[in-house]
């Protein structure tokens, strides 16, 4: 296919992409070869936590890049020491493991509850997962997550996820078996719909584990590092997980994702677990100027405000339209509509004059919203004031 000046056939085909090519960024704000912009509401699927090229990010790769950038995992240095104190100390737990993507990050934890049970439960491997929900796509992951038809696409899938229903413990307890040696979940299941656990529902899966003696395992990837309003979503349930897994916003848009475990957790030997970029000085540079930022006073508390006004426009929005609502947590949020009409209003809003919006539909009757945690209320406003414009067109 070529349109203008770009052919793009040298790149594989593995998703359906509109003819266009963005050539830069700023904020919420995307600019295409054409000239024409965008407001951003997706952000990379929650990658881009502080925008595109925040002054934060460009400052940190500039300084850094001037310095070194991979030694290799087999020696210290110093970035990839500053994040993992960073992330120890805001967090429970004890030991950090840096990979490049969540679904790298995923992988890993599911090898150190296996190593665990190895360990510690005669060998017991079984990962209880949930319904609907989104690990990654290496097979390991394709195989832990939720999503209808996943199981045959690259057959045989890697045995040893049993699914639960989320916000089931009786789901859950009648899963586990002598074999179980976890249960792992996202605090919101984002490409499910953006459906929370329940606090109640969390807290009551780690007096089972404990019961139970298994792992909890949380997948942050989507809901750390601010997204929902504190730096991790598991706190707000007043829990102290086992493992946890953090990727997109952690890097702010770059390459970088987080195994966190504690101590008592932390069995891998020697040669167990590794990776040619992890932990490259680089990446974690960017880590650690992401966090800073995050953890500035009044930060997140900001992220709870832009999160409570973005989620009464949804509400509005719904309430006008007689849809059934909006839901999530912090700035990751849906429109649950009464219509199949999510790819037809991704369509009209990206095609939008003079200036795009860029939105997701995970699901035909679904929107779901992921923008940039510094987001301004007016372009919350604009967000919220163009959608009800297309809603209205598509109604007419």
């Amino acid at each position: 296919m070529e349109f203008g000046q770009f052919n793009v056939n040298a790149l594989m085909e593995i998703t359906q992409r509109p003819d266009l090519v963005f050539i830069r960024g700023q904020g919420s704000w995307l600019e295409d070869h054409a000239g024409k912009r965008y407001l951003d509401f997706v952000q990379g699927w929650a990658v881009n936590c502080l925008g595109h090229c925040p002054p934060e990010i460009v400052k940190a790769v500039e300084a850094q890049s001037r310095l070194l950038l991979n030694p290799s995992p087999a020696f210290y240095n110093l970035p990839s020491i500053e994040l993992a104190t960073r992330l120890t100390e805001a967090s429970c737990f004890d030991r950090v493991f840096f990979a490049n993507s969540g679904a790298e990050a995923n992988e890993g934890a599911i090898k150190l509850a296996r190593k665990w049970g190895q360990v510690h439960k005669q060998g017991a491997f079984k990962i209880i997962t949930f319904n609907h929900s989104f690990h990654g796509r290496t097979l390991a992951t394709m195989s832990a997550s939720g999503k209808p038809g996943w199981s045959t696409i690259f057959a045989p899938q890697v045995d040893g996820f049993p699914k639960a229903e989320l916000n089931d413990l009786a789901s859950v307890e009648a899963l586990i078996d002598d074999q179980t040696v976890g249960i792992m979940l996202e605090p919101v299941q984002g490409e499910g719909g953006v459906i929370p656990a329940t606090a109640e529902f969390l807290q009551n899966l780690r007096k089972l584990a404990d019961a139970r003696k298994l792992l909890l395992m949380v997948d942050e990837v989507q809901t750390g590092m601010g997204r929902t309003g504190t730096m991790f979503a598991y706190e707000q349930a007043g829990i102290r997980p086992d493992i946890m897994t953090l990727g997109k916003g952690i890097g702010g848009g770059a390459p970088l994702a987080a195994l966190l475990a504690r101590e008592e957790v932390c069995v891998f030997k020697h040669g167990d677990q590794g990776g040619t970029y992890n932990g490259n000085p680089l990446m974690t540079a960017i880590g650690v100027a992401v966090f800073d930022t995050l953890a500035a006073p009044g930060f997140l508390e900001g992220v709870r405000e832009r999160a409570e006004h973005l989620s009464q426009g949804l509400a509005r929005l719904a309430g006008k339209w007689g849809m059934p609502g909006e839901r999530g947590n912090g700035l990751l949020r849906a429109l649950v509509m009464d219509r199949e009409d999510g790819p037809a209003i991704v369509e009209r809003a990206r095609t939008l004059e003079p200036d795009g919006l860029l939105l997701n539909a995970p699901r035909g009757n679904l929107l779901r919203f992921m923008p940039a945690l510094n987001v301004g209320k007016d372009e919350i406003d604009q967000m919220l004031e163009r959608l009800d414009g297309i809603i209205a067109t598509l109604r007419k």
